[in-house]
């Protein structure tokens, strides 16, 4: 008999998540005064890109302590800091949570799903499966090196700031203002909306 309760209900890849912190989670989900606003930046230009972005989404609202409550449109871009034409071109999305966690653990979430998806960080720069960036949390500014927030080049990164502009256009990058303004002040060349793909919400 214990062999095969074993069988049939313990998966080695899944820890399992008590339920007095699912219903914490829960609960603090409806709560307006606990969880905080965070927005993740995520990209991918290996392997299938789309299946690499929704694998990112669906493990991140698998996380206890975050929701996620919107999922950007799909942008198709050209590598940054890179000779044109040596890297496949990225899709990019930005994802809104409500979380529970401190930065300091979304930090380790987000390093945690890279690594699921055999993300290799061998050059900066260089390719990768999945790029999951904490762009900023709540109205948090910190110089942090471990966790610069908001993210130090989101201000600057039309990829960034199109997709957050899309799914939020009230959106506020704290310490630069209003994202609207700023993404008027950049170009949109190389970054171009794929109104053909759609990233699913998590159910």
């Amino acid at each position: 008999m214990t062999a095969s309760f074993t069988e049939d209900h313990s998966d080695p890849t899944v820890q399992p998540v008590p339920a007095s912190v699912v219903e914490q989670v829960d609960a603090a989900d409806t709560t307006l005064s606990n969880p905080r606003r965070a927005v993740i930046s995520l990209g991918s230009n290996l392997g299938n890109r789309m299946e690499n972005l929704q694998g990112a989404i669906d493990a991140l609202e698998d996380t206890p302590g975050v929701r996620v409550k919107a999922v950007s449109p799909v942008y198709e871009t050209e590598p940054w800091g890179v000779e044109p034409g040596s890297q496949p071109s990225y899709f990019n999305a930005v994802v809104v949570l409500r979380t529970t966690l401190p930065p300091s653990s979304l930090l380790e979430r987000a390093h945690a799903v890279e690594e699921a998806f055999h993300r290799v960080r061998d050059e900066r720069w260089g390719p990768r499966t999945i790029d999951v960036d904490i762009v900023a949390y709540a109205d948090v500014v910190s110089d942090d090196p471990v966790l610069t927030l908001p993210h130090p080049r989101a201000h600057e990164r039309a990829f960034v700031l199109a997709p957050w502009h899309d799914v939020d256009p009230e959106a506020q990058l704290p310490g630069h203002g209003a994202v609207a303004r700023l993404l008027d002040t950049l170009t949109r060349e190389g970054v171009a909306a794929r109104a053909d793909l759609e990233l699913r919400l998590p159910e």
